[in-house]
């Protein structure tokens, strides 16, 4: 593969398994790519993404993969006697043990602080069989109130944080809003208004369908301008 055939390569974000994504001894092969030679290929359908050496792929589709650490937002299912069950949308429930609450919880009062249907932000402390036990020790973690909750599929999260959060700091500036992604593809948005919130969502929205466009901060910048004449 000559330079100039690399640098098409290297400006092609949507590649499908098989196809290759760059050449060279110096790149190495990350999530969903594999070496082939001096190729890195990718292994299934999504956004290539180089980070200095390192290529992977950011899958367009399919189903939220629990790893610890992960932030994520869930809606709570069932009370026990030592903590709460917390459905993610996925096929294993989550798990808080009232050990994982930030302050001392008396298992008679348990309700007060998370009832059936309330909504939590939380992070994965371990993944282990069908159980992902949770944690809301740390800042940002805790009961969601006020707002609004949007879903998108799980695999367009990287692309509405971007790079080094870079996407997700934009919208936060532009809208005014606070918003909580959580990895698992529910999003939590918080503003002093209705409108504000609405201009968050949409923003988001507008990525979702769009995650494949080349300069898509920039487009980004220019789409908030249009909205706020």
């Amino acid at each position: 593969m000559d330079q100039e055939e690399k640098t098409v390569k290297k400006k092609r974000e949507i590649v499908v398994p098989g196809e290759i994504i760059v050449s060279g001894d110096e790149f190495l092969p990350g999530d969903g790519t594999e070496r082939d030679g001096k190729d890195i290929v990718s292994k299934r359908y999504g956004l290539s993404d180089e980070s200095g050496r390192l290529v992977k792929i950011i899958p367009l589709s399919g189903v939220f993969t629990a790893r610890r650490g992960n932030v994520i937002i869930g809606r709570v299912s069932d009370l026990t006697f030592n903590g709460w069950l917390v459905d993610l949308g996925v096929a294993s429930n989550g798990f808080l043990p009232l050990a994982e609450c930030p302050r001392y919880i008396n298992q008679n009062d348990m309700a007060e602080h998370f009832s059936i249907d309330d909504l939590m932000v939380a992070k994965i402390s371990g993944v282990k069989g069908r159980g992902i036990d949770l944690t809301i020790k740390g800042r940002g973690l805790g009961k969601v109130e006020k707002g609004i909750i949007i879903n998108v599929n799980s695999n367009k999260v990287p692309r509405i944080i971007g790079k080094e959060g870079s996407m997700i700091s934009l919208i936060k500036e532009k809208s005014g809003c606070d918003i909580t992604v959580g990895q698992n593809g529910l999003i939590w948005i918080k503003g002093n208004k209705i409108e504000d919130e609405i201009l968050a969502k949409n923003a988001i929205g507008y990525i979702e369908e769009k995650p494949f466009i080349e300069g898509l901060t920039d487009k980004m910048e220019g789409w908030f301008k249009e909205e706020k004449k």
